[in-house]
C-alpha cells in the first residue's frame, strides 16, 4: 500500500509571532485482511517452478507454514540443492504472499528432509505422467 501523504494547514498568530501546524487525520482506513495459513497456500500455488510447469504447493515444495497476524514465515525446499532458480522461486514466493496483505515474508529454504518426487500431489504426478 502506498503512503498517502498527509496535508499540513499552516497558521500564524498575528499577534504571538509564532508558526501553528495543524496535522488532518488521514480519511484512508487500512484495510483489515485476516492472513491465513489457507489462503497463504491458495496463494502460492500461482508459484511455478520454472522448469517443471507445476505450481510450488503441488510439487510438495512448501513444508511449513507459520503465520503470525500479517507476519508469514515459510519453509520451503528446491528439488535439487544445486537448482540455479532457487532465489527466483523464493523472491516469487515472497511476492504471492505479499499480495495477499501479509506485511512480513520470510522464506527460508531447507534441505531436510530432501525432495523426492513422492513428495508431489496425485495431481502433479498425473499431469507429469508418472502417476
Amino acid at each position: 500500500m502506498a503512503m498517502k501523504k498527509i496535508p499540513i494547514k499552516k497558521e500564524e498568530a498575528k499577534d504571538q509571532g509564532v508558526t501553528l501546524t495543524t496535522f488532518q487525520k488521514s480519511e484512508e482506513i487500512e484495510e483489515v485482511v485476516e492472513v491465513t495459513e489457507e489462503k497463504v497456500l491458495e496463494a502460492l500455488k500461482e508459484v511455478r517452478d520454472p522448469e517443471i510447469p507445476i505450481d510450488i504447493v503441488n510439487l510438495g515444495l512448501i513444508y511449513d507454514i507459520g503465520v503470525s497476524g500479517k507476519n508469514v514465515h515459510l519453509k520451503m525446499t528446491l528439488t535439487t540443492p544445486g537448482c540455479g532458480m532457487g532465489k527466483t522461486i523464493a523472491k516469487q514466493a515472497e511476492g504471492a504472499v505479499k499480495s495477499i496483505g501479509a506485511k512480513n515474508v520470510l522464506v527460508e529454504i531447507v534441505w531436510d528432509p530432501p525432495w523426492n518426487p513422492d513428495m508431489m500431489s496425485e495431481e502433479a504426478k498425473e499431469r507429469l505422467g508418472i502417476a
